[in-house]
């Protein structure tokens, strides 16, 4: 492979994995789709992924999960068990995505670039809805669960069509959660002034 073509197969990984941050099965779901139709080719060990059971479990996984995160307090309790999960996701997404390599080093990306972009989208969208049901008693979670919804599908959709593109963003976006949560730790952190 030439290195524009690894760069592409690593910003489809990136981008299919930021976007397993919003909504776990859509990214994969996205892939299955893609591996199905021959648009893209599985790398080694994930066949399965474009599989027509694959498909249907996944299909059927992303409605359960775009529908469950309108229901009051489910929600909340998806974003504690949906953390771990979209970390093995991102793995997943990112090291299907990168063929031609030594399996460590796919690996290896898979877990640290993978993994981890899934895992800080995924907290950022728990902290904005952990602050949105304290501020509008949950009423504003709606309109945020929507918004995640498209982010997820329009997000893997562009990283199919424009995985460079989309890699751009999404770095764009982890810098900019990377800044909010250094902010928050350190204000967290930080002793409160001292009353004169």
């Amino acid at each position: 492979m030439t290195t524009l073509e690894y760069l592409v197969a690593g910003g489809l990984g990136l981008a299919l994995a930021a976007c397993s941050g919003f909504r776990i099965f859509v990214p994969l779901l996205a892939a299955s789709l893609a591996y199905l139709s021959g648009f893209l080719a599985p790398s080694p060990g994930f066949a399965w992924l474009g599989t027509w059971p694959a498909f249907g479990v996944l299909a059927t996984a992303t409605v359960a999960e775009m529908l469950a995160y309108y229901v009051p307090v489910i929600d909340n309790f998806l974003d504690t068990i949906t953390t771990p999960a979209s970390f093995i996701a991102g793995t997943l997404l990112m090291t299907s995505a990168l063929p031609d390599l030594d399996p460590v080093v796919r690996w290896g990306l898979g877990v640290l670039v993978g993994g981890g972009t899934a895992g800080m989208v995924q907290s950022g969208t728990a902290l904005l809805r952990a602050g949105s049901t304290a501020t509008t008693a949950g009423l504003g979670n709606p309109i945020l669960a929507t918004l995640e919804n498209f982010l997820a599908v329009a997000g893997s959709v562009l990283g199919l069509f424009l995985p460079l593109v989309m890699a751009g963003l999404v770095v764009l976006l982890l810098l900019y959660l990377g800044g909010r949560f250094r902010r928050l730790f350190f204000r967290r952190s930080s002793p409160p002034p001292a009353n004169s």
